[in-house]
């Protein structure tokens, strides 16, 4: 194989290489950092006790509440305002905390089996249980409005029935590729760096086309963010919303970062090996000269 073609094809598979390293890790999260149900119990149970998520949900529940109780005009006020502290301080009780994770496992495994299951139609979430228990303390606060309020129908939307088809399709393809494309990364890689003419220029290359990688990785979540965050409706919490985004690619920044390093390192090694082996062959190529000059000057 000429030296011209070896170059090439060691082109063509850094590049494959170094473009499915962000692609693998975006995979890979995908599946076993969303797809698992106990990773991803695990992500969502410290946004319980956040702020902002706290307070998006005891504003949903509280108006949910107030539709439904129907009082005279000059009660209003005040029972507005004592159901709306009620629902407050049961989002700081464990109570609350044990049915985030309930109303968050039950809407996470209500996805994954519409996924894959190829069912049709909106996937929904049953609220009841955080309902309930807030009527449960409102009643224990003695207030006389509580047992009117319903808990049999409320629900809430977590995918729209036109929302399903296309991510089905993404969930597909991502369970082919959740664990192919990281080992294709590695096995072009090293195909491309023993093919090359020069090892260490290929090495320097793929430690930069992977950094670079990363860098897309790091703008692809940036910008997904905004996004997402823009495509909310108006009545949904941005703060709350962008917690939880937070919160589900924690693990990808993470991934992002390492791929970064990792890219870096490579590069700057390849590099140092380089001016190391260039300094030695400098040092060999000059050190002969002064003991050849002075045997012929002996002569």
């Amino acid at each position: 194989m000429s030296p011209r073609v070896r170059s090439a094809l060691s082109t063509v598979l850094i590049g494959l290489a170094c473009l499915l390293a962000p692609l693998g890790a975006l995979s890979t999260w995908a599946m076993y950092g969303l797809g698992d149900s106990a990773r991803y119990e695990a992500t969502m149970a410290p946004l319980a006790a956040d702020a902002d998520v706290r307070d998006a949900i005891a504003a949903g529940v509280t108006d949910g509440i107030l539709r439904e109780v129907h009082v005279r005009p000059r009660l209003q006020g005040p029972v507005n305002h004592f159901v709306r502290d009620a629902v407050r301080s049961f989002t700081e009780t464990e109570a609350y905390r044990t049915a985030w994770e309930t109303a968050n496992l039950a809407a996470h495994e209500a996805v994954m089996r519409a996924l894959r299951e190829d069912r049709e139609g909106a996937v929904t979430v049953d609220l009841a249980p955080v309902t309930e228990r807030v009527k449960r303390r409102l009643a224990d606060d003695h207030m006389p409005l509580a047992a009117r309020i319903p808990v049999e129908h409320t629900e809430i939307t977590v995918l729209e029935a036109e929302d399903m088809a296309r991510l089905r399709k993404g969930f597909h393809v991502l369970e082919l590729a959740g664990f192919w494309l990281p080992v294709a990364s590695v096995v072009f890689a090293a195909a491309g760096i023993v093919v090359a003419v020069c090892r260490r220029r290929a090495v320097l290359a793929t430690g930069l086309g992977t950094a670079l990688g990363a860098t897309l990785l790091g703008v692809a979540i940036t910008v997904g963010r905004t996004l997402t965050l823009d495509d909310l409706p108006p009545d949904v919490s941005r703060t709350a919303a962008g917690a939880v985004y937070d919160a589900l690619t924690e693990t990808l920044w993470f991934v992002c970062w390492l791929l970064l390093a990792m890219g870096l390192t490579v590069a700057l090694t390849a590099v140092l090996v380089g001016v190391c082996t260039r300094h030695r062959q400098a040092a060999g190529a000059t050190g002969p000269a002064p003991a050849e000059q002075s045997t012929q000057v002996g002569v």
